[in-house]
C-alpha cells in the first residue's frame, strides 16, 4: 500500500470539495491499484492551465494539459499523487498514452487550440504510444503544429541521444517542445545547443517571492537571458502574485504561468 496526501490546491475549483477526497489524506491508499482500475475504465482526462503572454494585457499562449484520473467514486486523483509510483513501471508508459490520446482528441475537436503535455523519455520506447502518436500527426488537420511535449530535465538527460533524434524526427512535423524546470540543474547550459527546446519553463523555485528575493531576482535573469540566447522562449512557472507577475515582466519574460491566472480546470 502507498500513502498519499492531497491538499485542496490539487482540486479542480469547478467542483464543490468533497469531503470523501480530503479522506484519501488519513488512510492508506493502494496507488497503483487505483490508476490500474481508472485505466482499464477509462477515467482519465486532462485539466488545462493556462499559460499568459507577458503583455501588458495578455492573453492566453497555449494551455498545459495535465492528466487527472478519477477513481469509482468519481474523485478526482492529480497526476502528482500517483505518477512517482508508477512512472518506472508499465502504467507510467500507459497513462502516457492516455494523456496523448486524450491531447488529439482535444486538438481537433478545437482547432483553435494549442496544447502541451508532460512526456517521459521512456515513452520514446513503447510501441502503443508511438502508434498513437503516429496516427494523430497523419491526421489531415496537422495536429502536430499545435502540440507541444513538456520534458523534464532529468527525463531529458534519462537518454539524450534518443531524445534528441525524437526531437530531430518532430521538428518536420510542427511539433515543439518545451523543457520543463529549466534551472533545477540537470542539463548543464552547454547541452542546450544539443537539444532542440523551442520553450523553456523556469522552476519555480527561482520564481517564487521573486518580487523580493533578490537571489531568486538575479538567478531568474540569468535564465531568461541563456533560454534567449539559445533562441527559446521562456515561460516562468509558478507565478501566483501580480508583483511576481510584475517584475517577471520587466526582466523580459516570455510568458507566464501559475495560481494567479487561475488553477487547472476540464474546460477551457
Amino acid at each position: 500500500m502507498s500513502k498519499t496526501t492531497l491538499t485542496p490546491q490539487d482540486l479542480d475549483e469547478n467542483r464543490v470539495a468533497d469531503p470523501l477526497l480530503y479522506a484519501l489524506a488519513s488512510r492508506d491508499v493502494d496507488v497503483p491499484g487505483l490508476v490500474r482500475d481508472a485505466l482499464a475504465a477509462g477515467r482519465t482526462s486532462l485539466a488545462f492551465h493556462p499559460i499568459m503572454t507577458a503583455e501588458a494585457t495578455p492573453h492566453i499562449a497555449f494551455y498545459e494539459g495535465l492528466v487527472r484520473i478519477r477513481d469509482d467514486a468519481g474523485r478526482i486523483i492529480p497526476a502528482g499523487h500517483f505518477m512517482p509510483l508508477i512512472e518506472d513501471n508499465v502504467m507510467g508508459r500507459q497513462v502516457d498514452c492516455a494523456s496523448l490520446t486524450l491531447a488529439f482528441r482535444h486538438l481537433k475537436q478545437n482547432p483553435g487550440l494549442r496544447l502541451s503535455i508532460n512526456l517521459s523519455a521512456r515513452s520514446l520506447g513503447d510501441g502503443e504510444w508511438r502508434r498513437i502518436l503516429d496516427d494523430g500527426l497523419r491526421d489531415r488537420a496537422m495536429l502536430g503544429e499545435r502540440l507541444i511535449f513538456e520534458i523534464s530535465e532529468s527525463s531529458a538527460m534519462m537518454l539524450p541521444d534518443v531524445m534528441m533524434r525524437f526531437m530531430a524526427e518532430m521538428q518536420p512535423k510542427g511539433v515543439a517542445f518545451a523543457l520543463d524546470g529549466f534551472g533545477a540543474g540537470m542539463i548543464a547550459f552547454r547541452y542546450l545547443k544539443d537539444f532542440m527546446f523551442d520553450l523553456v519553463k523556469i522552476d519555480k523555485s527561482f520564481i517564487r517571492d521573486i518580487d523580493r528575493d533578490p537571489d531568486n531576482q538575479v538567478l531568474a535573469e540569468a535564465l531568461i537571458a541563456v533560454a534567449h540566447q539559445f533562441e527559446m522562449f521562456a515561460i516562468a512557472d509558478g507565478v501566483e502574485t501580480e508583483e511576481a507577475a510584475a517584475f517577471l515582466r520587466n526582466i523580459g519574460v516570455d510568458a507566464l504561468q501559475g495560481y494567479l491566472f487561475g488553477v487547472p480546470r476540464f474546460t477551457f
